[in-house]
């Protein structure tokens, strides 16, 4: 039997979303070790966040009650209490640039190995199996561990968030925090590439590729995503050419995003791009090539030239 612990992720006072994902790939793993799967959230307001993580498949919820937003020191020295305190073998966390900062650090006190940005488990209390993506998302590959200890993190969109209605006991852990060996602390943020939205939060995106041709015809995105009261995201050629901003990028080397819609608009489909928005509830592709291979994991498709499905969009829902 063993145990999984799963560390939530917060910023700026909100949950992130990839933390009930975690949840959903903690009690996968648990099930397959026989054991508990514990989540954990430090720092911030515990009491809200412990509420909304007490979700189906959850065993027992512990916070720590230090500080205001990620700290590598805190989490450092918590995450490395809480997991033996909860009898772990597994420790479960986002891949993310918090997580990718402390993990390393926890795992080498825990005498862990590290496997990173995984797309799917398959283990038990004596085994693992990860499985991760290489070469632009273009192979797949797996890594064996012949033990049922070892520091996961998971990449965002590839499991679904959990359900609501947990029952699991909501415990306070005290962590012996050594404040000496806190050594840095946050005092604001700085949104990178001068983004002013977050592309991930959004429930409805309407995203851009090279079909559009030109600059000046990215205003016809940006009226559709009006009358849809949408976020306007692009795939890498967009962002390469500069007419959009680097956090407006979905893709293996942008943003994961898992909106109710994504409208990909004049995108053809390249597997690093679908990296990033294969986890969408409902995809809408409309291209001119009926062999692109976004069509292949859209959910409704349309062969035809954008600027005159756009438009007619438009006049549909924003008159």
């Amino acid at each position: 039997m063993t145990n999984v612990l799963a560390v939530a992720e917060h910023r700026r006072g909100d949950l992130r979303d990839v933390s009930y994902e975690a949840i959903t790939a903690g009690r996968e793993l648990a099930d397959e070790a026989g054991g508990e799967l514990h989540v954990a959230v430090i720092s911030g307001d515990t009491d809200e966040f412990s509420e909304r993580l007490n979700r189906e498949g959850v065993d027992r919820v512990h916070t720590v009650d230090y500080g205001e937003e990620f700290n590598h020191d805190v989490y450092h020295q918590a995450v490395t209490q809480l997991f033996d305190a909860v009898d772990a073998g597994y420790l479960l966390t986002p891949n993310s640039v918090n997580a990718l900062d402390y993990i390393p650090a926890a795992a080498n006190a825990l005498n862990l190995p590290v496997v990173t940005d995984v797309i799917d488990l398959d283990g038990g209390d004596e085994s693992l199996v990860a499985t991760r993506e290489m070469y632009g998302s273009k192979v797949e590959t797996t890594t064996e561990l012949d033990t049922g200890r070892a520091a996961v993190t998971i990449r965002g969109g590839e499991w679904p968030a959990t359900e609501d209605g947990g029952d699991a006991a909501v415990e306070s852990f005290d962590a012996d925090i050594d404040e000496s060996a806190v050594r840095s602390t946050v005092t604001g943020f700085e949104e990178a590439g001068g983004g002013d939205v977050d592309i991930s939060d959004a429930d409805v995106l309407v995203s851009v590729g090279r079909g559009i041709e030109e600059e000046e015809n990215l205003d016809l995105i940006f009226d559709l995503a009006d009358a849809l009261d949408a976020t306007v995201s692009s795939s890498r050629p967009i962002v390469d050419n500069d007419w959009l901003p680097a956090n407006r990028q979905v893709g293996q080397s942008g943003k994961v995003v898992t909106p109710d819609v994504y409208i990909a608009i004049g995108i053809s489909g390249a597997v690093q791009h679908v990296a990033g928005m294969k986890g969408s509830d409902t995809i809408i592709a409309i291209n001119t090539d009926p062999n692109a291979p976004i069509f292949d994991l859209a959910d409704y498709g349309v062969v035809d030239d954008l600027f005159d499905v756009v438009p007619a969009l438009i006049e549909e829902f924003g008159g």
